[in-house]
C-alpha cells in the first residue's frame, strides 16, 4: 500500500532529479558581486529614509506670558522659568497629564461635597464607559506590541484521505486505499521590522491609548466639577427659597395687619387687595423655585449614578459666609501640562504622525521568517519518533508592484490626518486659554457685584424699615411701603444668586485649569484657602 508520505517523497526525488538551470556567465557574476554591496547600501538607505515615520515636531502655539485677567501670578521655581527678549517670563512645558490632580474639592471644606464626589466617582456610568474605553485602547496597544516578538504556536491533528490515481502518479484505474496520518507540529513566525511598520504601528497604538486615557481623565474632571457645580446650584436654590419664604411670611403678616386695619376703618380696600396680590405673587415665586430645585436634585442623582426617584437632598442653604478658595491662575504655559483635553490632543497628534510611517512602510518590501517542525506518521504513537520528523524553514519577501496608487493615497490621507490633529490641538489650546480668562473675569466681576449688592441690601433694609414706620404713622402710602419691600426682596435674592454664581464660577475655573494649580500666595482673608498642585 502506498502511503501519502511515500507519494510526497517520490515527488520530491523527481524534482531534485530534474536538470538545473545553466549558471550565469562568470564575468556577469563577478560584475554583480563587485557592485552589489554598494547598490545594496544605497538602496537600503533610500528605502529606510523614504518609509520611516517622520520625526514628530511639537506644533508652535502662541502662549501669553500671563493671563490678562489674573490679579496675581504665583511665583514658579527659578529653574522652570525663563526670560524672553521682552523681559516677560514663561515656563517650559513638561508632560504632566498623568500626574494626579489632587482632591481639589476639599478646598471648599464641605464634607457633604466630599461624599458626593466620592459616590459619583464610584458609580457614574459615563465614567464607567470611559474606563472601559481605556481598557480597550490598552488592549489594542498590547495587540500591536505582540508583533515585536516571534509568534509561536503548536498544533496536533489527524486526517484521513484518499488520492486519485492521477494525483498519486499511478496508472488510471489503479485501486487507491484511504490513508490515515497523524501530525504534531511546533511553528514560529516573525516579521523583521525593516521599514518601521511594526514600530510605527506600536507608536500609533500607544498614542491612541494615551489619548483615550487623557479623555478618561477629562471625563473624571468634568464629572467632579459637574457634581460640585450642581451641588452649589442646589444650595443656592435652597438659600433663594429661604429668602422667598421669608418674603412670603412678611407678606402674610402684612395681609394680617392690613386686614385688621381695614376692619377698623383705618384704610380702604385698595391697600388690602394690594397686600393680598403681593402675597399670592410671592407664593407663586416660591412654588416656581421648588420646580427648579427638583430639576437640580434629579440632575445630581444622575451624576451620582442613582435613580432620581430614590434620591433626595436635604435643604442646605448656601450661607453668606461660606468659604470659597482663592484659585491662582499660574503661568499660561503650565496650562498645557494640566489640561487633560490638551494632553489628549497631543497624543492624537503623535498617533497620527506614527501612522504616516505605517502608510509609508506599505509601499516597501515586508520580510517574514517562518519555521515549522514536528512529526508526521501513520500511527499516533509514531508521530514523536525521530524517523517521523518533519521540518520547514522559509522566508518571504513581499512588496506591491501595481496598486493603482492605493498606498500613495493612504500616505496622503495619513499626512492630512496629522494636519487635522495639529489643528485640533491648537484649537484646544485657544479654547483652554479663553476658558481660564472667562472664569477669571467672571470671578473679578462677581466680586465687584457682590460688594455693591451687600451695600444695596443694607440700604434697602434701612429703606424698608423707614417706609414701614412712615406708613404706620400715616405719613406715606401703602404703595411706597410695597416699593421699599420689593427693593429689599429683590436685593436679597440677587445677593443669594450671586453667592451661588461665585461658587459655580470658582469650580469652573478649577476645571479650566485642569484640576490643579500652583501654590497660592498667603492671604489674610478668612475665606482664602491656599492650595498646592499635586
Amino acid at each position: 500500500m502506498t502511503s501519502m508520505n511515500d507519494i510526497r517523497d517520490q515527488a520530491l526525488d523527481e524534482a531534485l532529479a530534474r536538470p538545473q538551470r545553466r549558471p550565469l556567465a562568470q564575468p556577469v557574476v563577478q560584475t554583480v558581486a563587485k557592485f552589489a554591496p554598494r547598490f545594496a547600501t544605497v538602496l537600503a538607505a533610500l528605502l529606510l529614509s523614504a518609509c520611516a515615520a517622520p520625526a514628530f515636531h511639537q506644533p508652535s502655539v502662541s502662549t501669553p506670558a500671563a493671563f490678562k485677567e489674573a490679579q496675581a501670578t504665583p511665583a514658579a521655581s527659578p529653574e522652570a522659568v525663563r526670560s524672553a527678549a521682552d523681559g516677560s517670563t514663561w515656563k517650559v512645558a513638561q508632560p504632566a497629564e498623568s500626574q494626579p490632580r489632587g482632591e481639589w474639592w476639599k478646598a471648599f471644606n464641605d464634607t457633604r461635597l466630599d461624599g458626593l464626589i466620592a459616590q459619583a466617582t464610584a458609580s457614574n456610568q459615563n465614567l464607567t464607559v470611559a474606563a472601559a474605553r481605556v481598557k480597550q485602547a490598552r488592549a489594542i496597544a498590547g495587540i500591536a506590541e505582540a508583533d515585536r516578538i516571534p509568534q509561536i504556536g503548536v498544533g496536533v491533528g489527524a486526517q484521513r484521505g484518499q488520492l486519485s490515481p492521477l494525483e498519486a502518479g499511478v496508472a488510471p484505474g489503479t485501486r487507491m486505499s484511504p490513508v490515515t496520518s497523524y501530525k504534531a507540529s511546533l511553528s514560529a513566525s516573525y516579521e523583521l521590522d525593516l521599514f518601521g511598520r511594526v514600530s510605527s504601528n506600536v507608536a500609533a497604538a500607544r498614542g491612541d491609548a494615551g489619548a483615550v486615557e487623557a479623555t478618561y481623565r477629562s471625563v473624571l474632571l468634568s464629572l467632579q466639577a459637574d457634581v460640585a457645580q450642581t451641588y452649589f446650584r442646589l444650595r443656592a436654590l435652597d438659600a433663594e427659597i429661604a429668602t422667598v419664604n421669608q418674603t412670603v411670611r412678611l407678606r402674610e403678616e402684612s395681609v394680617r395687619v392690613t386686614g385688621r386695619r381695614f376692619e377698623l376703618g383705618d384704610i380702604g380696600e385698595f391697600d388690602l387687595s394690594r397686600a393680598k396680590t403681593e402675597l399670592s405673587t410671592a407664593r407663586a415665586e416660591a412654588i416656581g423655585l421648588q420646580r427648579r430645585r427638583a430639576t437640580a436634585e434629579h440632575a445630581l442623582a444622575v451624576l451620582l449614578g442613582q435613580p432620581a426617584s430614590n434620591f433626595g437632598a436635604a435643604s442646605d442653604p448656601l450661607e453668606a459666609n461660606a468659604s470659597l478658595p482663592l484659585i491662582p491662575a499660574g503661568l499660561p504655559s503650565s496650562l498645557l501640562e494640566r489640561r487633560p483635553d490638551i494632553a489628549g490632543a497631543q497624543r492624537t497628534m503623535e498617533a497620527a504622525n506614527a501612522r504616516i510611517g505605517v502608510a509609508r512602510s506599505a509601499m516597501f518590501p515586508a520580510l517574514s521568517i517562518g519555521a515549522n517542525g514536528g512529526g508526521v506518521a501513520g500511527a499516533f504513537g509514531d508521530v514523536f519518533k525521530w524517523s517521523s520528523r518533519s521540518w520547514l524553514l522559509g522566508a518571504t519577501l513581499a512588496m506591491p508592484l501595481i496598486d493603482g496608487g492605493r498606498n500613495r493615497s493612504n500616505v496622503v490621507r495619513s499626512e492630512a490626518a496629522l494636519e487635522e490633529a495639529v489643528g485640533s490641538y491648537r484649537q484646544s489650546v485657544l479654547v483652554a486659554f479663553a476658558e481660564v480668562e472667562d472664569n477669571l473675569a467672571g470671578l473679578r466681576v462677581l466680586a465687584g457685584q457682590g460688594a455693591e449688592l451687600e451695600a444695596a441690601v443694607v440700604s434697602a433694609r434701612r429703606s424698608a424699615d423707614l417706609a414701614q414706620k412712615l406708613y404706620e404713622a400715616g405719613r406715606s402710602s401703602y404703595l411706597e411701603l410695597l416699593d421699599a419691600q420689593r427693593n429689599l426682596a429683590s436685593a436679597q435674592r440677587s445677593a443669594v444668586q450671586l453667592r451661588g454664581d461665585r461658587a459655580v464660577t470658582t469650580v469652573a475655573l478649577i476645571r479650566a485649569l485642569g484640576g490643579g494649580w500652583d501654590a497660592a500666595p498667603a492671604s489674610s482673608s478668612a475665606n482664602t484657602v491656599a492650595l498646592a498642585s499635586k
